[in-house]
């Protein structure tokens, strides 16, 4: 089962606020991380960012061939007018959800109001005693709960796809990481980091580290989840390709079918590079709520798959 400081990374990783557009902390915390501990890694990558990749982190490893791409940023909320929250992507809303956050007057921690009309429209708005500042972002309060069997807590959507990476970095000896911003909220550096790796390394291959959904035909404890489709469809040559050494691998894994969501493998589908991408995750259950849970059985079954995908492919 997975080590005690791996999870503890994870946990850390979740603490972190950073939800679209105010990734800069979890950008900060990977570089740190890498320049850590990367002496101790199989190779030391080369860490770019900083003018021209906004709040990006890209690692290259030897000589490169796929990239693993990991989204930083979160779900939330931002404050707007009279106590009113907007949402930042997709957040589930629950009335009395615990939010937590800063503004100029210090550290917040407040809840979520639902108040619906009578033609069933929703609004959101915090509880609080003070007005906070317009513009504050707000984020699930961290609660990481672990059993032996499984993980429950906000935002592993996507720190858990983030920890993999730095897992998979670990023993990497060549390939790409690259940890984008603003998946959530509609996607936004994917594009000049693949063309970066592209014109400078060639790369035109893609894996997607991010968490899917537990469906009717996806389940907890199967494995990790291959996603032949979502709202966008990878390349069949590239699929076929992922599944083949996935069976090769002897490592348990799920097939996925779905007709909606995306990824940063959508943003890699709508750009003008010729680069193949295939989703690979850990699926989870309550998507989008303080309560997400995945199991531990599929999470090991995701390092490992991307650790021999990262070599043969």
């Amino acid at each position: 089962m997975l080590e005690y400081i791996s999870m503890k990374l994870l946990e850390k990783l979740i603490e972190i606020r950073g939800a679209s557009g105010d990734e800069g902390r979890v950008k900060n915390f990977i570089i740190n991380h890498v320049e850590k501990y990367c002496d101790v890694w199989v190779t030391k990558p080369k860490v770019i960012y900083g003018d021209g990749f906004q709040d990006c982190v890209i690692l290259v490893f030897g000589e490169p061939r796929t990239t693993i791409y990991a989204h930083l940023d979160s779900i939330g909320f931002t404050t707007g007018y009279d106590k009113e929250l907007i949402k930042i992507g997709g957040p589930r809303t629950i009335d009395g959800m615990q939010l937590v956050g800063a503004d100029s007057q210090g550290e917040i921690e407040t809840e979520l109001m639902i108040i619906e009309s009578d033609e069933g429209h929703r609004s959101f708005y915090y509880v609080s005693d003070r007005e906070f500042d317009r513009g504050t972002i707000l984020t699930f309060k961290p609660n990481f709960r672990e059993t032996q069997e499984s993980i429950q807590s906000p935002y592993l959507d996507n720190r858990l796809g983030v920890w993999n990476a730095l897992k998979v970095a670990e023993t990497l000896q060549d390939g790409a990481i690259v940890f984008s911003t603003y998946e959530e909220h509609g996607g936004n550096s994917v594009g000049f980091c693949a063309r970066f790796l592209y014109e400078t390394y060639s790369i035109r291959q893609a894996l997607i580290s991010d968490i899917t959904w537990v469906t009717s035909g996806v389940k907890h404890g199967g494995g990790v989840a291959i996603s032949m489709r979502d709202a966008g469809i990878p390349r069949r040559f590239f699929l076929n390709r992922i599944i083949d050494l996935a069976r090769e691998s002897k490592i348990d894994f799920q097939l996925e079918v779905e007709s909606a969501g995306g990824s940063d493998g959508g943003v890699l589908q709508k750009s003008d590079l010729p680069i193949d991408w295939c989703f690979i995750g850990a699926p989870e259950d309550h998507v989008h709520s303080p309560d997400e849970m995945v199991f531990k059985y599929d999470i090991d079954a995701m390092v490992e798959i991307y650790k021999f995908l990262m070599k043969r492919l």
